[in-house]
């Protein structure tokens, strides 16, 4: 009696081989369920934290360049050809892209005539990617090489799959507007700057031709945040009339 006694208490005691891999299978499919689960936050939350961080970027890039394309200052250059033209190069690659874009902007080098300085942007490509870089240099008045400007200090402000162009309004007399995609040895700047952004795959304008304003030449009524483009169109259909610099002139002949 004693022997059989130990026995069952034995067995009270201890687990089956089938109670043990039942207790296997179901711990195997909570772990399974978690981790997949896991998996899928983990998923959901990156994509979410980098949409947010590319349109975070996206609007610290669109206010960068709305403050240098605002702060454009009307320089002149010498051409080529030994002529004097506005120093605001915007240039077109092969297939449409602008391979550069170049003018003189108020900045904070100081080694500069005034502070002013010379804002570079590119269109490069890395990888599969396309960007849009930044780059800056002191002015150095119009007596220097101004489309052989070493720019330094690359910003990426821009970068993905995605097309990037310039575009650039001139106001006629008359008022109406025109759009073209170089400038060249203009006289005077644009008066509007438009960003093209372009998804590749699906063709979505990004910023629905987003422009951006040039108030170098504009009348004091219009050189203000809240001023509407149609100040700058008006402005553009009065005879307007600017002064060569002094330096400018000197250069020239």
């Amino acid at each position: 009696m004693s022997k059989r006694s130990t026995n069952r208490r034995s067995r009270e005691r201890g687990f089956t081989l089938i109670e043990v891999l039942a207790a296997l299978a179901i711990v195997s499919v909570i772990i399974m369920s978690t981790a997949a689960l896991m998996w899928n936050v983990t998923l959901f939350f990156d994509r979410g934290t980098r949409g947010v961080s590319e349109a975070d970027r996206l609007v610290l890039a669109v206010d960068r360049l709305a403050a240098d394309f605002g702060s454009a200052r009307f320089a002149q250059r010498l051409t080529a050809a030994g002529g004097v033209a506005a120093a605001f190069v915007g240039q077109s690659a092969p297939g449409a892209q602008p391979a550069k874009l170049m003018f003189v902007s108020a900045g904070n080098v100081s080694t500069g005539p005034q502070g002013e300085e010379v804002v570079v942007l590119t269109v490069e490509r890395s990888d599969d990617a396309m960007r849009l870089v930044r780059r800056r240099a002191p002015w150095l008045g119009p007596r220097a090489q101004f489309e052989e400007t070493k720019a330094d200090d690359p910003v990426a402000l821009i970068e993905g799959n995605i097309d990037i162009r310039f575009s650039f309004g001139k106001v006629a007399p008359d008022g109406t507007l025109s759009w073209q995609d170089n400038w060249l040895d203009e006289s005077t700047l644009p008066r509007f700057v438009r960003l093209i952004l372009r998804r590749r795959d699906t063709g979505a304008d990004l910023l629905g031709g987003a422009a951006f304003v040039v108030r170098s030449n504009a009348p004091p009524s219009c050189v203000t945040d809240d001023t509407s483009a149609q100040c700058l169109v008006r402005a553009a259909a009065e005879p307007t009339r600017v002064n060569q610099p002094q330096g400018a002139a000197n250069a020239s002949r």
